[in-house]
């Protein structure tokens, strides 16, 4: 038996070994990377050789996956989303094989409607590219493979029968480095019932016939909120979900899975798998484990409604050897339906106790709150109505109020516009005569400005003309005295160039003549 469950990892991952040992799990799964975004972590080389080591001489931790991150579509038309998908899944296998992990689990994706057939071969090209592209595992450290989960269903989801991964196996040429891992809740959830040994045994022959029971490499182990069929993914914590401890106990109990890593993905109390959901799930195996061996250790007892030809076929196949005589057949026969047998009386002795308590204690409760209803109701009835009748009350006195003081406030509003309005009145009033007050005095003023102008200009006037006269006559006494003195200069002058003219004309006729005597 192998318990093991989804933790946290953490940027140096060793600390995810001893968030299993805190739950009692032996195996542990982690994100390597956010599982919502595309950016991958990057892990130092000796973060991962620390992390093998630990792993390698860990006393109780068998075994390490990783899930991919759910972002991957390998499936989608967009040429940029596939491309994102393969790059993060070549990164997610590259820390899967430097961390020695026993496989990289992946949700294939959807075609989102375009069909299976016409998405497996770009599925397969993904498949191949990053199987030989990621970092290979170091020198001595087994391969890690990637291991296919069945899908749940829903839409175009990829996967969601062992007959397509069986087609995307094929498609990659049976690559051993391909592997299965199955998820139970969504098994319940694509129809697949695996509640009986005949179905668990029916369930197991067709995974060994389509893939080869030696890819199975890990179980998810989860209960399921949903109906059988119901096609969505929706996971429980163990014995709370439609599955429960009857459903899955013949699956986890067959020889062939019960010492698998079977991982707990169920919510918990809401941060995942606890111890207490680790303690359920050895339980469920153990009642597994029951179903088939019964009070012996041997190893797969026939289910119940199989031939002795078929019990013989499925002892050789589990346990190696051949019952050849009817007797061994008929014994392991016996020691199955005794084993059924024990359990069915065991769980039906259950319910007979239990089922007389739980009714008894149901018609308890269902009495006590139906007389505390009855009690409670009259007087939640007489609280409602003393509290209707006082806000309405209430709700009167507060509009009486408020009417009134609304009046009160309308007749002094009405005043106050009243006074207002007269003292606006006697105001303009007011105005008004000072303005004609105003207006006269400007008038006087003007006029007192008028005739002060006029008599000024007059006296301006008279002072010209009286200023105009003197200078006239002074002007002409001016003139008449500078006409004298220009006569008289006229005279001397005339008088002076005549004597000049004289004495000129005389000593020209004195020279003539002196002249004309020396000649």
């Amino acid at each position: 038996m192998n318990i093991g469950a989804h933790v946290r990892g953490g940027g140096k991952l060793v600390p995810s070994l001893e968030a299993g040992v805190e739950i009692g799990a032996t195996s542990v799964q982690i994100f390597t990377q956010s599982p919502r975004m595309w950016k991958p972590s990057q892990y130092a080389p000796e973060v991962l050789a620390n992390y093998r080591e630990a792993q390698a001489n860990h006393p109780s931790i068998t075994d390490t996956f990783c899930h991919a991150t759910y972002l991957i579509n390998l499936a989608s038309p967009d040429p940029a989303l596939y491309q994102k998908s393969v790059d993060c899944l070549i990164s997610n296998l590259s820390v899967g094989r430097g961390m020695a992990s026993s496989g990289v689990v992946l949700h294939v994706g959807s075609h989102l409607g375009a069909g299976f057939e016409i998405v497996i071969k770009q599925i397969a090209d993904a498949f191949a590219r990053a199987l030989d592209t990621a970092d290979q595992a170091p020198p001595g450290v087994k391969d890690c493979p990637i291991l296919i989960e069945n899908a749940a269903g829903t839409g175009g989801t990829v996967g969601r029968s062992l007959d397509e991964i069986q087609a995307l196996i094929d498609a990659c040429g049976g690559d051993e480095r391909l592997g299965l891992c199955i998820d139970t809740q969504h098994l319940w959830a694509s129809g697949v019932d695996y509640s009986t040994i005949a179905g668990t045994n029916a369930l197991v022959k067709e995974i060994d016939d389509r893939i080869g029971i030696e890819r199975l490499r890990c179980f998810h182990l989860n209960d399921s909120k949903i109906e059988l069929g119901g096609n969505r993914d929706r996971h429980a914590n163990i014995d709370e979900g439609t599955i429960g401890t009857r459903g899955l106990a013949p699956l986890v109990g067959h020889p062939q899975i019960r010492d698998l890593p079977l991982l707990l993905e169920v919510p918990g109390s809401g941060d995942g798998p606890r111890a207490e959901d680790v303690v359920a799930a050895r339980k469920v195996v153990e009642v597994g484990i029951k179903l088939y061996d019964g009070s012996s250790k041997g190893g797969l007892s026939p289910s119940k409604g199989t031939t002795k030809k078929e019990n013989a076929t499925m002892e050789h196949a589990n346990e190696g050897e051949v019952h050849t005589t009817k007797e061994a057949a008929s014994d392991a026969v016996t020691e199955t339906i005794e084993a059924v047998k024990d359990f069915a009386a065991n769980e039906i002795a259950v319910v007979k106790r239990e089922l007389p308590k739980h009714v008894a204690a149901v018609k308890k409760v269902a009495v006590k709150e139906i007389e505390v209803v009855k009690k409670e109701v009259p007087k939640k009835i007489a609280a409602v109505k003393k509290t209707a009748k006082k806000k309405i009350a209430a709700a009167k006195k507060g509009a009486t109020a408020t009417s009134s003081a609304a009046k009160k406030s309308a007749t002094k509003k009405g005043s106050a516009v009243k006074k207002a309005a007269a003292k606006k009145s006697g105001g303009v009033k007011k105005t008004a005569k000072a303005a004609a007050t105003k207006t006269s005095a400007v008038k006087k003023s003007v006029v007192k400005k008028s005739s002060a102008a006029k008599k000024t200009v007059a006296k301006k006037t008279g002072a010209a003309k009286k200023s105009a006269v003197k200078k006239t006559s002074a002007a002409k006494k001016t003139v008449a005295k500078k006409g004298i003195a220009v006569k008289k200069a006229a005279v001397k002058k005339s008088a002076t160039v005549k004597k000049s003219a004289s004495k000129k004309v005389a000593g020209a006729k004195k020279a003539v003549k002196k002249n004309a005597a020396r000649k």
